[in-house]
């Protein structure tokens, strides 16, 4: 897919109220995008995802209207699906791809009036200080929240909600 494809899934689902962004690395090579409502349940940002919320979907469409009605938005760095890459190439392309990043992002309305929570740790290493010198709400706070996938689920899940905690949705 290019990104405009990524760019007209994900924005289907854009929140009425959004409340909070999470920034990950880029769509992943295998074709399994969040925002792919045809996928499956079980893949695992989204099941980390709703775990998070607290919500059991019915089906993927269900979970994403869940996702959007309580005010959640996911953005990804570079539209460039980058995990085929080493970890030195992955960083160039979301550092090459910042200021596009940060076009993306003021786009989506007011970034004081919501929230960034950075996922996967060359995300919050290569964009915390940058976006919240740049006026951006990122409340990692140094907190570095692990992809949640190949053993690092229970992590995600720990991490994220030292900074995410219980929001009323």
């Amino acid at each position: 897919m290019e990104k405009e494809d990524y760019l007209t899934l994900r924005n289907k689902y854009f929140p009425k109220l959004l409340k909070f962004v999470f920034i990950l690395e880029s769509p992943p090579a295998s074709g399994k995008y969040f925002y792919d409502d045809q996928g499956s349940i079980s893949e695992p940002l989204f099941s980390a995802m709703m775990k998070l919320l607290n919500y059991k979907p019915r089906n993927k469409r269900d979970g994403l209207d869940c996702f959007a009605n309580t005010g959640h938005f996911l953005v990804d760095a570079t539209y460039e699906p980058v995990n085929k890459f080493s970890d030195k190439i992955r960083d160039e392309k979301i550092l090459e791809n910042y200021e596009n990043l940060v076009v993306d992002l003021e786009s989506l309305g007011s970034p004081t009036q919501f929230e960034f929570i950075l996922v996967k740790a060359n995300v919050c290493r290569l964009l915390e200080s940058r976006l919240s010198d740049k006026g951006f709400k990122v409340r990692n706070k140094g907190i570095v929240i692990p992809f949640p996938s190949t053993g690092q689920q229970s992590n995600f899940s720990k991490e994220i909600k030292k900074i995410y905690g219980t929001q009323t949705m």
